[in-house]
């Protein structure tokens, strides 16, 4: 016997989440590193690879943490300079590794007891399409590729490394009601 399926109408199928409400359920602020924390310049000496980070971003990234959000970072190039940096911050989680990112995410997501829809995940290159594919709130850097702005929820008006992470973090705080509480204690 065969079932019947009813058909959905207007009024009983799911909407789409909106920005804000992707925005007012991120629990976790995971993203790439070249290219989005840093403008993807990578300057290589005899003995050492230096990168510049944007000093906003971190400051942003510290905001999270004051707040409860865990922050974490994942990169396909594995990096000291990034390592440096990650430590400097107090990042939660960082992975630097050439096998893939969304294994990588699922090892965060089981450490943190969180799960894809907590996510938010900033990226801007084609390694990055995976995670956003499932990340709760896709964000592409201003100049990420064509695919990576297409697979976003937001793209930044910011390019990578210079201030596009603030902006999402601004974002996020502004929608789950934090930042004002943020300005506040930093203007007492």
């Amino acid at each position: 016997m065969a079932t019947k399926t009813r058909k959905q109408t207007g009024s009983d199928r799911p909407r789409p989440l909106s920005l804000r409400g992707r925005l007012e359920r991120v629990r976790i602020f995971l993203c790439d590193v070249d290219g989005v924390l840093t403008d993807g310049s990578v300057f290589i000496g005899a003995e050492k690879e230096t990168k510049r980070f944007n000093i906003r971003d971190g400051l942003g990234l510290v905001f999270l943490r004051h707040v409860g959000i865990k922050t974490g970072w994942i990169s396909s190039r594995p990096s000291a300079a990034t390592q440096l940096r990650a430590t400097e911050l107090k990042i939660d989680y960082l992975e630097q590794t050439k096998h893939g990112k969304i294994p990588q995410v699922e090892k965060i997501l089981a450490a943190a007891g969180l799960n894809w829809r907590h996510v938010c995940y900033v990226g801007d290159d084609v390694v990055d399409l995976g995670v956003m594919a499932r990340a709760g709130l896709a964000v592409s850097v201003g100049d990420g590729i064509a695919e990576v702005r297409a697979a976003a929820h937001y793209v930044t008006k910011e390019p990578g490394g210079h201030g596009a992470i603030r902006e999402v973090v601004e974002m996020i705080l502004k929608a789950q009601n934090k930042w004002d509480g943020i300005v506040a204690e930093y203007s007492a």
